[in-house]
């Protein structure tokens, strides 16, 4: 093997790999599976916890909604957190219990649920589930959710999607679309594959006896993944809930860039941290859930992935010319193709309401608006908690 052969197989298995990571756990995810979810287990006492930050604009309407969905005996517990604004009034008028804190110093929803945890401990419920103050469970979301953390004595994922919107401008469109892919088919391929759930950050359904130690004081932007990866790790695998829907609105376009910066940084951050040593210790342990989630977070978000491989591909057709053969880019480019259909066919079997046809067409033009994301992450992650700006205000 020449030189070049070595380089270009070199570069093309590790990438070919994270392409194969994707693939497997988005066909997977395209198989109809039988519907095992149990609606009618008795509930304990379940607290639903919503971390409101400055939420004035949207707080009636969001309680509005969530009240007639909580399960029989539920209640919602609302925690105001370094707010500015009348959030916290405005949620006691609707006649929702509140507590509030103030600790400008340590910002982001990891510390508002500790917070919350600690005001619950004095009575603790049986359940606790973890709702944004700007997202919507279906009727009996919560009901499911509660319903499952019990049964199981495990975290309970829900599937959290964008709400869809077909007039939205094509680049929200199609963020929308690869966070379905995301959140539903490759949660779904996961849960097929026997892995955890990455949890989401909302509609996260917790027994108490995990969520009174769970690591939850952090102001690390993506706390729900990294509590996700801990809870794992100590043999508490968070499951997926597909029937559990949550529903958000998309923010607008320059606030979706935004959101999407942190969201991506925080993932880029965690896998750097944790993918690699959870692949070997599941590997070393003999735990294919752990084995699983480390090839997962390997894994970069959608975009940037067929961005590194159409890199890698142009690399590999280039040292072609240096002697390399044609194996290494036939390789790489037959994976991303299959990738590729996948992604078409999960478009088919989930994505027509999310996206239009004319929207999916610039799928080449949503890497180059993602460009200033990852530019950003060459510069230095994201580590600040944002807010993201909600579409009332």
């Amino acid at each position: 093997m020449t030189g070049a052969g070595l380089v270009a197989w070199l570069a093309a298995l590790p990438t070919g790999a994270m392409f194969s990571v994707f693939l497997t756990e988005v066909t997977a995810g395209l198989v109809k599976r039988f519907d095992g979810t149990r609606e009618s287990q008795a509930l304990g006492r379940t607290i639903v916890l919503m971390p409101a930050h400055d939420e004035a604009a949207g707080i009636e309407r969001t309680i509005a909604e969530v009240l007639p969905r909580l399960p029989d005996g539920a209640q919602l517990l609302i925690v105001a957190d370094n707010c500015c604004d009348n959030t916290a009034a405005l949620a006691r008028a609707a006649h929702c219990a509140v507590i509030e804190r103030h600790d400008p110093a340590h910002r982001g929803k990891g510390y508002a649920l500790a917070f919350g945890r600690d005001h619950l401990c004095a009575n603790p419920p049986d359940c606790v589930i973890v709702l944004d103050a700007d997202c919507v469970p279906e009727p009996k979301a919560l009901a499911l959710l509660a319903a499952e953390a019990t049964r199981t004595g495990k975290p309970a994922q829900a599937c959290y999607l964008m709400q869809p919107n077909r007039i939205a401008s094509p680049m929200v469109q199609i963020s929308n679309f690869a966070f379905l892919i995301k959140n539903l088919v490759r949660q779904r391929g996961a849960s097929a594959l026997g892995a955890p759930a990455l949890l989401t950050g909302t509609g996260m359904a917790f027994p108490w006896a995990i969520f009174k130690d769970a690591p939850l004081a952090s102001g690390n932007i993506v706390e729900d993944l990294a509590l996700g990866v801990d809870l794992s790790r100590a043999g508490h695998a968070p499951r997926f809930l597909e029937q559990a829907r949550v529903w958000s609105v998309a923010a607008s376009e320059g606030d979706t860039l935004t959101q999407r910066t942190r969201w991506e940084h925080g993932f880029v951050a965690t896998a750097r941290s944790h993918g690699l040593p959870l692949a070997l210790e599941g590997l070393r342990r003999g735990r294919w859930p752990l084995f699983w989630l480390g090839l997962h977070l390997l894994v970069p978000p959608l975009a940037l992935l067929f961005m590194a491989g159409t890199v890698v591909l142009t690399m590999l057709l280039l040292l072609m010319l240096a002697g390399a053969g044609f194996g290494p880019a036939l390789l790489l480019f037959s994976m991303m193709a299959a990738s590729g259909l996948a992604i078409l066919l999960a478009w088919r079997g989930f994505g027509r309401a999310m996206i239009a046809p004319g929207a999916l067409l610039r799928l080449p033009l949503y890497a180059l608006w993602k460009i200033p994301v990852y530019l950003k992450l060459v510069r230095g992650a994201e580590t600040n908690w944002v807010r993201t700006k909600r579409p009332e205000e």
